[in-house]
């Protein structure tokens, strides 16, 4: 089976990507990677073939511009105008993705999609060219169900809610396609002028053909709704494995293993690709919160939304380390909840404070203090040194906290979700071949 994986965004968006595409490789499959060239190295170093899709939008977001509307993805107001603003700019960028990802598609031709929401043109691709597809999703936050909003703040449970929570999928669903049609025109006017594709969008590629629903996620950390249809499915996150045997392993330099065997176990600070304009600030408040509370400390710069912090006897700063090498040390992770390093930390068994900026971030936030791993999230446009030091003291003094993640953590490693993906999308394609 020659399978085409789709998808953009910034690491967090291609790591489980790349650890699927291995899987598959490893089981068989003939597998290609569709993606920015940014990644185009770590992906080839793993053996696996790859197509470039246009990085605009990653270049947008590392620009003043793009960490303003980071800065603003506060509730469903903040994204709405956080789009308006982009609107000009992203306008092409998209039609870019649209053909690239063509181009990917017409010169595989593969025998099965798996794509990120973001390539929303794929249901099109697969109507005109009668390709199995499968939406791959890294939150919950796609198929309507009852329990929880796409959007906007969870309620208190009663008749209204659960209505409201369900319909706000299916406008959420209508503003996409409403949207992204706009983007499509140019290549249904050259490559589908019968309109073949006109009936697909981002839950149908027909009328009678919903699209198949993979999430890469633990059930011990968000259980699968009962209202979910069939079609939708929790396969297990999906890790990646150590480098290649022909790869040098990531090894930390000494100053970093000096650091961790000087003295306790310190705590994590990162905010990985969620870079704020206003990095001084949230440099200063960290500093603050680690002052008071008289912790060690690791503190990653991701992308820049931390920065001008020295390093000290009880401070260390890094650019990157590997989340599977370097939580197991920590005594607790303090991070913007994006859902790999989510993952990561409850992966190792980590007692976990989110500080969402938007997006998914509050969901995983509110399950990590649910599952009593953690504090309530504290949103970023309401964080404080004060509120993030009595954090921290919370969960380095309850026990319970660091009792919860270790077992979350059992649950999560007991688990193969990239096999159980695999099988998953295998039943897929030969269904489809089945039914012609």
């Amino acid at each position: 089976m020659k399978v085409l994986i789709t998808t953009i965004g910034t690491r967090g968006d291609v790591q489980p990507y790349l650890a699927l595409a291995v899987g598959l490789k490893s089981a068989g499959h003939e597998v290609v990677i569709c993606t920015c060239p940014r990644f185009k190295s770590l992906i080839i170093d793993y053996g696996i073939a790859f197509e470039p899709l246009d990085d605009g939008l990653l270049e947008l977001l590392d620009s003043p511009l793009g960490r303003d509307i980071i800065g603003s993805l506060n509730g469903v107001l903040g994204v709405i105008c956080s789009t308006a603003k982009l609107a000009k700019q992203i306008a092409p960028m998209h039609r870019q993705v649209v053909a690239d990802s063509w181009a990917a598609m017409h010169k595989q031709q593969p025998d099965i999609i798996l794509y990120h929401p973001k390539i929303f043109c794929a249901p099109a691709f697969s109507a005109l060219q009668k390709v199995p597809i499968v939406l791959t999703m890294l939150c919950p936050l796609h198929v309507p169900t009852e329990r929880t909003p796409m959007f906007g703040p969870r309620l208190k449970t009663n008749r209204v809610v659960r209505y409201f929570n369900r319909a706000s999928y299916r406008l959420a669903h209508w503003l996409i396609d409403k949207v992204t049609r706009r983007f499509m025109r140019n290549w249904r006017t050259q490559y589908d002028p019968n309109n073949v594709s006109n009936n697909a969008s981002q839950t149908q590629v027909s009328a009678t053909q919903p699209i198949p629903v993979i999430h890469a996620y633990s059930k011990a950390v968000s259980s699968r709704p009962n209202d979910w249809p069939l079609h939708a499915s929790i396969s297990g996150y999906w890790f990646l494995p150590n480098a290649p045997s022909e790869q040098s392993p990531w090894q930390p330099n000494q100053e970093l293993e000096q650091f961790l065997s000087a003295g306790q176990p310190p705590v994590y600070f990162g905010f990985g690709s969620m870079a704020s304009s206003d990095t001084q600030k949230t440099s200063e408040l960290i500093l603050a919160a680690i002052e008071k509370t008289g912790i060690r400390a690791v503190i990653s710069t991701g992308w820049g939304g931390i920065d001008s912090v020295q390093q000290s006897s009880n401070i260390h700063v890094l650019d990157y380390a590997p989340h599977d090498w370097l939580f197991p040390k920590m005594a607790a992770v303090v991070h913007h909840g994006g859902a790999g390093t989510t993952a990561a930390g409850l992966r190792a068994g980590c007692p976990t404070i989110i500080c969402p900026f938007g997006l998914d971030q509050p969901f995983w936030g509110r399950c990590v203090a649910e599952l009593g791993a953690g504090v309530a999230p504290i949103a970023q446009k309401d964080l404080t040194a004060e509120k993030l030091a009595n954090a921290i003291s919370s969960v380095l003094a309850d026990a319970s906290f660091a009792e919860a993640a270790k077992r979350i953590a059992n649950a999560i490693n007991s688990e193969d979700g990239i096999a159980t993906a695999i099988k998953t999308i295998e039943q897929i394609q030969q269904q489809y071949r089945a039914n012609g």
